[in-house]
This record gives structure tokens, sequence and C-alpha cells, in this order.
């Protein structure tokens, strides 16, 4: 993740953040499990987890690395990263869009909705590939909001509309920060142009769950003065929403998370 003057748009120091990464986790942590399990993760591999925020994959993976193992988890914030601070993690600060990576010889990199936010994912995206030993793994799991821009896909009342119209200032936000809306769909094609082998993808594409309620509650709640501030909501679309999301009658879905990985020659 990256820190634009005007400060991440989703801060790691807000209150929301930790509920934002507990709903990642129920969403999405079985999909990325998944793929770590199909890439043969075991004893003894070394792992460097990017913008990690949160802390169930940094443990997941340390507990299938064990302590022949290491997982170093980076992050420009690492305050909910101190209850996985003990070996084999090693958590440290770093920009993965700026710096050097912390190491070479990982048998994986990963990283999850995390370089959509990065100014320079060129030099990110080659920062991750040479820490790869000859035959690692990369995983980059990213989202695409472009591709599926709707809170609700289903529009059928008031209450969706204000959803999408939130959405559509959300998004306006990322944007203006330098998010890129539609990177999840180029995955595919920029780990093949990096060099790598044995490209792979797909999407998962929630539609709707307590995950996806959760995940959006926390959301709104984090960025609403920037909404109001930028004149794209006021308090009083806020609150009508949140008490709309509250009733837990709308199906909220989120935008695709699309994975794309492959193997260092």
């Amino acid at each position: 993740m990256t820190q634009a003057d005007d400060g991440y748009l989703l801060d790691n120091r807000q209150s929301e953040a930790g509920q934002r990464f507990d709903a990642f986790a129920n969403l999405f942590d079985p999909t990325t499990f998944r793929h770590f399990e199909a890439f043969g993760l075991g004893a003894g591999w070394r792992c460097w987890e990017v913008g990690a925020g949160g802390i169930s994959v940094v443990s997941w993976l340390a507990g299938k690395v064990g302590p022949t193992g290491q997982v170093v988890a980076t992050d420009i914030d690492t305050s909910l990263l101190a209850a996985a601070a003990h070996a084999p993690v090693e958590v440290r600060t770093h920009d993965v869009g700026t710096e050097e990576p912390p190491g070479e010889g990982f048998d994986l990199v990963h990283a999850r909705l995390v370089l959509v936010h990065v100014p320079d994912r060129e030099r990110a995206l080659r920062s991750m590939i040479k820490a790869l030993r000859p035959g690692g793994r990369l995983l980059v799991e990213d989202a695409d909001p472009a591709l599926q821009p709707l809170t609700c896909p289903y529009e059928y009342g008031p209450e969706q509309q204000l959803a999408n119209r939130l959405r559509q200032g959300f998004r306006k936000l990322l944007a203006e920060r330098g998010a890129d809306l539609s990177y999840g769909r180029k995955l595919p094609r920029l780990l093949r142009e990096a060099g790598l082998h044995q490209v792979e993808a797909e999407a998962y594409f929630p539609v709707a769950s307590p995950a996806c309620t959760a995940l959006e509650t926390a959301t709104v709640r984090q960025i609403r003065d920037r909404l109001v501030t930028a004149g794209l909501a006021t308090d009083e679309d806020i609150d009508r929403h949140l008490a709309n999301v509250a009733t837990g009658s709308m199906d909220l879905a989120t935008a695709p998370m699309i994975s794309a990985w492959g193997r260092k020659a």
C-alpha cells in the first residue's frame, strides 16, 4: 500500500480498519489459501506477504511453513501486525512501490488488494518478482471495481440506488488518489510480460454475505468524512444508507477479486 500526500483513503490507523480486514479474511481467505495449497506450500518455505495489513494470511502462512520457514510481512503501516510479530514471522515497515524488496530467494510472494493502490505498480511488480527464487511462485490478487462497479447489482429500489451512488463516490475518491480501478483484469498479461511462466488467473465475486455487509459498513464509516467533504454525499445520505444496511435485507456485493499467479523461470 502507499500513502498519498493527503492520506491513504483507507488508513490502517483508523478504527474501522480492523473491521475491514476481518471482513476481507472472511470473504477472501478461503480463495487465497486454496491457491497456496495448490502451490504445495509447506514446511521450510520462505514467504513474503506484501502489504499484509491484518494478520489472517500471515498467521496461516506461519502455521504452514513452521519453525524452519520464514514469513516476512511488510506494510507501510504495521500497527495491526504486532500480534503476529514472532518467529517465524518478521514484520517490517516497507513501501513496495518505492523500496527494494526485503530480501531475495523467496519461495512465495503474495499481495492481496494492494497493488491497485500503489502509484508505481510496475516497479512494485518488478520488485516482487525480483525477490523470488528461480521456480518461486507469485500470487497477486486485486480488485477490479470497473468490472463490476455496483454495491447492489440488482438495483430495484431507492435503498439500492443510494448504495450504488455512494459506491460511485468511493470509486471517484480512489481514482483521485491514483488507484487503477481496472487493474485486476490486467494481471495475467502483466505477469506474462514480466517473464513468469505457467500464468493462470480466476475471479471471485461475492454477491451477498454477512461479510459483505460488514465490509460495506466499515468502509462507508471510514470514508464518511471524505465523501461529505468532496460533496459526493451528505451526512443524511450516509446515515440513511447505514440504517438500510443494518436491516440485513440488502444484497451487497464487492468488486470482483482477480487472482493471478505464475512461476519464475
